[in-house]
């Protein structure tokens, strides 16, 4: 298994974790509104499910999120060689090591770590068609990109 190909894997597990975690909130919140349609009327119960709408909506808000991930991770190319930092991109500079896909965190792979990041988030934009041995700057430090796989 090449080094991309482990880190798309770990960002998938990520992204089933999360989309597991959220669909377990879902069956409770359609439980909780079952309940509460069986209750009695009153302003209490007419909140209770208003609150539960709203937790409803921001849940479904996080699943659209989740699908969004699985969407982004389809779409790199594995096998396309990179001279250029894109989407799906390995980046290591002189600081960090990135991997342009899904907002995931640290990733560690054999003795390496790298940071899964959207192609949203500030760093990305920086790093975005950039080539080896550009330097960036972001929050006051300086770093050049040694290598993009």
């Amino acid at each position: 298994m090449t080094l991309k190909e482990n880190l798309i894997k770990q960002c998938n597990a990520f992204a089933l974790e999360r989309k597991s975690h959220i669909d377990l909130q879902l069956k409770d919140i359609k439980e909780a509104l079952f309940e509460e349609m069986k209750s009695s009327a009153g302003d209490k119960h007419e909140t209770a499910r208003a609150m539960l709408q709203m937790e409803r909506e921001k849940v479904g808000n996080q699943f659209k999120e989740v699908e969004e991930m699985f969407q982004t991770l389809n779409k790199i190319d594995v096998s396309t060689p990179a001279t250029i930092v894109h989407l799906g991109s390995i980046v290591f500079t002189t600081k960090a090591n990135y991997f342009i896909a899904i907002s995931a965190g640290k990733i560690e792979v054999k003795d390496d770590i790298f940071y899964a990041i959207s192609s949203r988030t500030p760093i990305a934009k920086l790093l975005m068609s950039k080539q080896v041995g550009n330097e960036i700057t972001f929050r006051g430090n300086t770093f050049i990109i040694s290598k993009i796989v």
